[in-house]
C-alpha cells in the first residue's frame, strides 16, 4: 500500500507546512456563481467501521476510506488545502488559461498528473488514476457530482473564495488531518495579525490597501467577500471605500479606475496580460493620476497566490508580499 507523501517544500512554498510541522503541521477564483448549498462540513466522531468514516459536505454524506492514499483535486482551493496538509495528490486540474498547475505549488506536484481544466475536468483521466477520494466544490462541479461519485468517494465544499478556511477544514476531515488544519490556521491567523501591526506602525486600520485584477474583458476591485479580501481583513489593514462591500468584486474600467486608489495598490493579471486591458488602463491618464501611482506605491503581484490560490499556503505567501512591500515603505 502506497503511503501518502508528506512534503518538504522550498522556502517560497514551505511556510504554511513548516508552521503546521512546528505545531506537531471554466473560471478564476472571483467568477463563481453564488453557492446555493451551505457546506457545514462535519465528520462523524468515530469511523462508521474500521475502514471508513462518514463526511458530511455540500452534496450530502460520503463514506471516505479511513486511510486515503490517492486523491484527485478539481479546483485550486482544494489543491492548496491538500498540499498544505502534506499530501501529494495523484491528479489535479489546471486553470482554464494555463497548461500547468499553479506555479507556487509546482515544487510539490512533480508526481501529480493533470486531469483537464477547472472548467472541463477529464473524467476518463480521473478514473484512470484510480483515486480513493475526489475533492471539489459545488460552484465548479455540482453537475458532475454523480459522475465523479461513480469513480470514487467525492466530497464537495459549497463555496469558493472567502470560505477557504472551511474548505481546508473539510479537506482535512476527509483526509483525517483535522488537528493539522487547525494548527495551520492558528499559525496563519497569528502571523496575519502580526504582519498587519508590523507594516502599519501598529495601526493597520490607518493603511488602505487596494486590490486590482485584470482579466480578459474585465477590471475587478476585490471586496472583503473574496479570498484576498479575507487575508487583508485578517491583517486588519483597511480597504478603500469602493472595496468595502459587495459580492467578491466590483467592476471598474478606464473611466472609473479612480475607485482603485488607496494608500497602496496591488494588481495582477489573470492569464496573459496581453489578453487583458492592463496595458491600456495602467497607461492611461486616470491611472497615472492615482495618488498611489504618483507616490510610486503600486505593486504587481502574482495572480496565482493573490487570487487563484485560495488556501493557507497562498495566504502566507500574500503575507510575505505585504511584508516585503509595505514593510519597506
Amino acid at each position: 500500500m502506497r503511503p501518502r507523501t508528506t512534503l518538504t517544500l522550498p522556502a517560497a512554498l514551505g511556510l504554511a507546512l513548516a508552521l503546521a510541522a512546528c505545531g506537531g503541521t471554466a473560471a478564476p477564483e472571483a467568477t463563481p456563481a453564488p453557492a446555493t448549498v451551505d457546506p457545514g462540513p462535519t465528520v462523524d466522531a468515530e469511523a462508521t467501521d474500521a475502514g471508513s468514516r462518514a463526511v458530511e459536505h455540500a452534496m450530502g454524506t460520503t463514506e471516505v476510506p479511513a486511510d486515503v492514499e490517492r486523491v484527485v483535486v478539481l479546483d485550486t482551493g482544494e489543491l492548496d488545502a491538500v498540499v498544505s496538509l502534506g499530501v501529494t495528490p495523484v491528479g489535479a486540474v489546471t486553470t482554464d488559461v494555463s497548461e500547468s498547475l499553479v506555479e507556487y505549488l509546482e515544487p510539490a506536484l512533480e508526481d501529480t498528473e493533470p486531469v483537464g481544466t477547472i472548467g472541463e475536468p477529464n473524467l476518463e483521466a480521473i478514473a484512470a488514476l484510480q483515486p480513493d477520494l475526489v475533492l471539489s466544490n459545488t460552484v465548479r462541479h455540482e453537475d458532475l457530482y454523480d459522475e465523479l461519485s461513480a469513480i470514487a468517494p467525492t466530497v464537495m465544499a459549497g463555496d469558493v473564495g472567502d470560505s477557504w478556511k472551511e474548505t481546508l477544514r473539510l479537506a482535512a476531515e476527509a483526509l483525517g488531518e483535522t488537528e493539522r488544519a487547525e494548527q495551520l490556521l492558528a499559525a496563519y491567523e497569528s502571523r496575519a495579525a502580526e504582519v498587519g501591526e508590523d507594516v502599519s506602525g501598529g495601526d493597520p486600520a490607518s493603511v488602505e490597501v487596494s486590490v486590482v485584477r485584470f482579466l480578459p474583458g474585465q477590471v475587478r476591485l476585490y471586496t472583503p467577500t473574496s479570498f484576498i479580501g479575507t487575508v487583508l481583513a485578517d491583517t486588519g489593514l483597511a480597504r478603500p471605500a469602493a472595496q468595502r462591500e459587495g459580492d467578491t468584486f466590483v467592476e471598474a474600467g478606464q473611466e472609473t479606475i479612480a475607485a482603485a486608489d488607496g494608500d497602496v495598490v496591488f494588481y495582477a493579471a489573470y492569464g496573459d496580460p496581453a489578453d487583458t486591458d492592463l496595458a491600456a488602463v495602467t497607461g492611461g491618464p486616470l491611472w497615472g493620476g492615482l495618488d498611489a501611482v504618483e507616490r510610486g506605491d503600486v505593486h504587481e503581484v502574482p495572480d496565482d497566490t493573490w487570487f487563484l490560490g485560495i488556501g493557507v499556503t497562498a495566504a502566507n505567501l500574500v503575507l510575505d508580499d505585504l511584508e516585503a512591500t509595505l514593510g519597506a515603505r
